[in-house]
């Protein structure tokens, strides 16, 4: 049987999306990547045109991983197993910044994804649930950076010290907006407090999500309002705007 030359077979999509064939198949069935079935046997085959959307929305791709109810490890491309990963690929990222002409805006911009990026690894040093680092993407034409993790989220890690949070919201809003002392590393910048004043006041803008809250910050926006959502992920995922 002639198969159309926009269609994808099942592995060699797996491969293009660096996750497995049988992450492939959960998505197919519930839905969130869907195949085309062809012959008797209804093997499963993809439209190129589906594969190439899916890898160039990289919002989509790291929201899929972080939600995604069995961990896998995302493309190497956007992969950052470890903090020297992270570190290296950042450093590029800036590099590159200045070299496309942002080059009064690259040391903010990098410091506001490094603080994002590293609180992943801070708080969750020796207790990542299943996959280790953090997925990191970029586009310098969209000036649009995406960051996500598995881990253990904000209400969890704010908890060994806030005892009395009982909600992803207020977590979040805690994250945010207030130092807490014992909570390593606050001493280093106020970790996500830091994010903020920097994107407020620069006119930059931040999605940010962790359990079922999520919030929107810009210049429009400096107050932290804290929404939820009906879509859950255990750790947090970020699109920072510049």
């Amino acid at each position: 049987m002639n198969i159309d030359s926009g269609l994808v077979a099942i592995g060699r999509a797996a491969k293009i999306l660096g996750v497995s064939i049988d992450t492939l198949r959960r998505w197919d069935k519930s839905a969130k990547f869907t195949s085309v079935r062809i012959g008797v046997g209804g093997n499963r085959y993809y439209r190129r045109s589906d594969l190439d959307l899916f890898m160039n929305d990289w919002f989509a791709v790291a929201k899929r991983w972080a939600m995604d109810a069995v961990g896998y490890e995302p493309s190497p491309e956007y992969y950052c197993r470890t903090r020297d990963v992270f570190q290296a690929r950042l450093e590029n990222f800036q590099s590159s910044l200045v070299k496309n002409q942002e080059p009064n805006l690259a040391s903010l911009i990098s410091a506001i994804v490094g603080e994002i990026g590293n609180n992943s690894f801070d708080h969750n040093l020796g207790n990542w649930p299943d996959i280790l680092g953090i997925y990191f993407a970029y586009s310098l034409s969209e000036k649009r950076i995406v960051l996500a993790d598995r881990g253990l989220g904000i209400l969890t890690t704010l908890k060994k010290v806030k005892t009395d949070l009982i909600n992803h919201k207020e977590a979040l809003k805690v994250a945010f907006t207030e130092t807490v002392s014992g909570r390593f590393p606050e001493s280093r910048g106020n970790g996500l407090k830091f994010v903020r004043n920097i994107v407020t006041q620069k006119s930059f803008g931040l999605f940010f999500q962790t359990g079922d809250a999520f919030l929107n910050l810009d210049a429009n926006n400096a107050d932290v309002k804290i929404e939820e959502t009906s879509e859950f992920m255990r750790g947090c995922l970020a699109v920072v705007k510049y």
